[in-house]
């Protein structure tokens, strides 16, 4: 998995192109093999598919995989569809402590040193490494100094556990200015976007401490620093870009060699916005919960379908499995919903930063989806219900680049959010 497509886009938007990278942070093997197939059809010059800290490190996080077991899985996938492998890259996304806040700091920084290095034995080329998260008995926030001195003792760790090609060794992104990853768990209505001089002090300060650690060659391959252009969601609103905003930030960025910004949070953009956004160099950008938003919207519609096709007594119910389990087990959104009755239900289901994206991997809910999936196939959905419930896949049907099986239809409908990205990194394709 060279990296060196990724430094050489990075460099074509540093000379003036307007190019970006589309970062796809998902764990859910529909919305991976979804990423695939779009590739394919757009001819993309690669993916890039991340994994959070929480999600992978090497206590298994909650999807159970450690580095090597995501690649794996990845990697299947990718042959599966017939996707080369050389075209793939891997991303770490929030390597850092954030597992481990509860515990001391020097405790939780030996468990991230142990993440970070089998990530990149795992071959995973672009880390970001991200010690801004107060550890026990930290104060809140932690000074600029020692978020920078921390990331620079995991990049020295990651450094020492590469030993490929150096024209291949992993490139770095610093910085976070982000709430809690998947969205904000409060209403928003504006945010404050970054300051020029917030950004370009925590370039100065991850350089500087980056060239006391013995860490020059290693700076030279940071690629991007994560900012806030005022982009955000939260359970039912989206906070929209504003490029007038972001105009002195977006300056600032310029005359600094070899970086651009990665903004996080884009979900739901418009295509507009998310192509102003590359424009004005925030030229990385992350989407997690609104390709799991748009995979759940596809299995609500599958599930409808099956409502007026399939017997009743034969029906997988998959909805209300889901509704179901999450109320059962709440342990992934009860910090996070604070409605009660119709109201909680609406935002289990439907909630903008999409908490049941946990839940697909429970065994009853997978039991279900499976079995929609069958009675899909033995009851065909008819093509008007399809155009009722599913709009963008019933056209990838007509234009004969979907069949009517259930997985096609999903990563149709998938795809659509895809193109946006696509459109905003590749404006002239």
């Amino acid at each position: 998995m060279s990296v060196e497509t990724i430094r050489n886009l990075v460099a074509d938007h540093k000379r003036g192109r307007t190019v970006g990278i589309t970062s796809v942070c998902s764990a859910h093997p529909l919305v991976i093999e979804a990423t695939f197939v779009h590739a394919l059809r757009r001819d993309a010059r690669f993916v890039l598919i991340e994994a959070t800290s929480n999600q992978v490190n090497q206590d298994g996080g909650y999807t159970g995989m450690v580095p090597a077991d995501f690649r794996a899985f990845v990697e299947g996938i990718a042959d599966r569809i017939g996707y080369p492998r050389d075209r793939l890259v891997l991303g770490g996304d929030h390597l850092g402590p954030n597992a481990w806040t509860s515990l001391p700091a020097d405790a939780a920084m030996a468990k991230a040193e142990i993440m970070i290095g089998d990530y990149v034995r795992a071959g995973f080329a672009k880390i970001h490494l991200d010690c801004s998260m107060s550890c026990e008995g930290d104060p809140t926030p932690l000074p600029e100094r020692t978020v920078a001195e921390r990331a620079a003792r995991l990049c020295r760790v990651a450094e020492d556990a590469y030993s490929g090609d150096p024209a291949d060794a992993p490139v770095y992104v610093i910085g976070t200015e982000v709430p809690v990853p998947g969205g904000a768990a409060e209403d928003l209505d504006t945010l404050a976007v970054t300051t020029p001089e917030a950004a370009l002090a925590t370039l100065d300060m991850h350089r500087s401490l980056f060239a006391e650690a013995g860490l020059k060659d290693a700076w030279e391959r940071v690629i991007a620093t994560v900012v806030q252009p005022g982009v955000e969601f939260d359970h039912m609103k989206v906070v929209d870009y504003d490029p007038a905003a972001a105009t002195a930030l977006s300056e600032a960025i310029v005359p600094v060699d070899h970086i651009v910004f990665e903004a996080h949070s884009t979900d739901y953009q418009t295509a507009d916005a998310l192509a102003a956004l590359v424009r004005d160099h925030f030229a990385i950008l992350k989407v997690g919960p609104g390709v799991t938003f748009a995979l759940r919207e596809a299995l609500w519609a599958l599930d409808a379908i099956e409502r007026e096709t399939v017997p009743a007594e034969q029906r997988a119910n998959l909805r209300a499995t889901a509704i179901a389990r999450m109320q059962a087990e709440p342990g992934n959104w009860r910090k996070y919903y604070h409605e009660s009755g119709d109201a909680l239900e609406l935002q289990l289901q439907y909630s903008l930063s999409d908490r049941i994206r946990y839940y697909w991997p429970d065994a009853e809910i997978s039991e279900a989806q499976a079995r929609l999936f069958d009675n899909l196939r033995a009851h065909t959905p008819p093509l008007p219900l399809l155009s009722q419930y599913l709009p963008v896949a019933y056209a990838a049907v007509r234009a004969g680049i979907a069949t009517l099986d259930p997985i096609d239809l999903i990563v149709a409908h998938i795809g659509a959010t895809l193109d946006a990205y696509y459109g905003a990194c590749n404006p002239n394709a």
